[in-house]
């Protein structure tokens, strides 16, 4: 069944949140380097909005970010990542999540993601309080 815009536009949101916190510029910084407005950016990210064609290839080409994966969520997010790492923690996350009962927007969402799996890149263990504290920081 295709996707309708409103849920493509909220996943790429998350991919966008998660490739700008991998590369660790801020909404502002992000929407600089890109050559668009930070309220368009935030737009982006929010799933808003669609990315124009010139961003997303200004993002790949100065951050060597993944063009399908912001897309479509195919690949990795950046060449040389563990993409099954971070389908499974965002597995992890999305179950607790439902088990939970817990409700947080994408972009909060893929900052949680980001920041398990650069703790994953880096080599650290990431702890059922940590992801409990990231989580309680980003509820509505």
């Amino acid at each position: 069944m295709p996707q309708d815009a409103k849920s493509v536009f909220t996943s790429m949101g998350a991919r966008l949140a998660i490739a700008r916190n991998e590369v660790g510029l801020t909404q502002t910084a992000m929407a600089d380097a890109i050559g668009v407005s930070h309220r368009a950016y935030h737009s982006y990210e929010k799933g808003q909005r669609g990315l124009p064609i010139e961003a997303l290839v200004a993002m790949a080409d100065r951050f060597d970010v993944d063009a399908a994966w912001i897309l479509l969520g195919t690949k990795a997010v950046r060449a040389g990542h563990d993409f099954e790492a971070l389908k499974k923690i965002e597995t992890s996350l999305d179950q607790h999540l439902n088990e939970e009962i817990i409700k947080i927007r994408s972009e909060k969402r893929g900052a949680i993601v980001a920041r398990w799996y650069q703790s994953h890149v880096e080599g650290r263990e990431v702890t059922d309080d940590d992801v409990h504290t990231w989580i309680e920081l980003v509820r509505e």
